[in-house]
């Protein structure tokens, strides 16, 4: 897989994903998925990140979805607009091992970091199919 360098992304409109229990074993063309990972206070803060320690908690596991308003609020997850710090990598596999997608948040901390931007402590991973490859994004809220 191809890692891009991180950049500065506004992500002007909110993205609208239901609750799943558990990402399928593969995905497929049309589907999107999206985690959000409470990271540790201290970790996400180091240029030297523990890895064991780094991603806290799973705190949301969704499905992309084309229509919110008949999603039941409790269900329903926003990745809402803002300013991230955002990187991704392109592949053939559809979704990369957790300790590829480790490696990539650090990297994109310890970039972050280097250039002085201050970083919230939660991590969203968005799995999708774009331009004929499976694409991993990660988005880390400034």
């Amino acid at each position: 897989m191809k890692s891009m360098p991180f950049t500065c992304l506004d992500l002007c409109t909110p993205l609208f994903y239901s609750k799943i229990d558990n990402l399928p074993f593969e995905i497929h063309e049309n589907d999107e998925f999206l985690l959000l990972f409470k990271l540790h206070p201290a970790q996400s803060k180091s240029i030297e990140p523990v890895r064991e320690l780094l991603f806290e908690k799973l705190i949301f596991t969704g499905q992309k979805t084309a229509d919110s308003c008949n999603i039941p609020d409790i269900d329903r997850f926003v990745l809402p607009e803002g300013k991230y710090l955002f990187t991704q990598q392109r592949g053939v596999s559809p979704m990369p091992e957790q300790n590829e997608i480790l490696n990539m948040a650090i990297e994109q901390q310890k970039d972050a970091l280097w250039e002085r931007c201050k970083l919230k402590d939660q991590l969203y991973v968005r799995y999708l199919f774009e331009d004929g490859l499976f694409v991993t994004q990660l988005f880390r809220e400034l």
